[in-house]
C-alpha cells in the first residue's frame, strides 16, 4: 500500500466536523450540501453539483433535518411549476454559525498550521 504523501504545491487546509453524537455531526460536506442548495433552490441540482446522488442529497437533508429542533431545508414537490428547496431560518443560522467557526478555527490556527507545513517531509525529489 503506498503512503500519502504532502504535496508542496498545495496550502493546507483545515476541515473539521462538530460531533453531537456517535452518528450525529455537521461537516464541511454537509455545510457545503446547505450552502449549494440555498444558491439553486433544488436538492437535486445542489447534488449534481457536488457528485452526488439525489437519493445521497436527501438522504443528508432528512438527517440534518432530524439533527436539529427544526428543520434546516424546506423542500415543495414538483408541478406544474416545478418543486424546489430552500434553507429555513435555523439552516440559515446553522450553515453562518458553522462558517463562522472555520473562519475563527482557521485564523487562529493559521500559524500552527504554517508550522506543520514546514515540517512536512520534502518530496520533490521523488522519495
Amino acid at each position: 500500500m503506498t503512503q500519502p504523501q504532502p504535496d508542496p504545491t498545495e496550502d493546507p487546509r483545515l476541515r473539521f466536523r462538530i460531533l453531537f453524537g456517535p452518528d450525529c455531526y455537521l461537516g464541511p460536506g454537509k455545510a457545503d450540501l446547505l450552502e449549494r442548495i440555498r444558491e439553486t433552490g433544488s436538492i437535486s441540482a445542489a447534488g449534481r453539483s457536488m457528485s452526488m446522488s439525489y437519493k445521497r442529497a436527501w438522504l443528508l437533508v432528512e438527517e440534518m433535518n432530524r439533527m436539529f429542533r427544526d428543520p434546516l431545508v424546506e423542500s415543495t414537490r414538483g408541478g406544474s411549476k416545478g418543486g424546489g428547496a430552500r434553507l429555513t431560518a435555523t439552516g440559515e443560522a446553522v450553515l453562518d454559525h458553522y462558517r463562522a467557526l472555520h473562519r475563527i478555527m482557521t485564523d487562529a490556527g493559521s500559524n500552527r498550521i504554517a508550522a506543520l507545513k514546514a515540517m512536512l517531509a520534502d518530496m520533490s525529489d521523488g522519495k
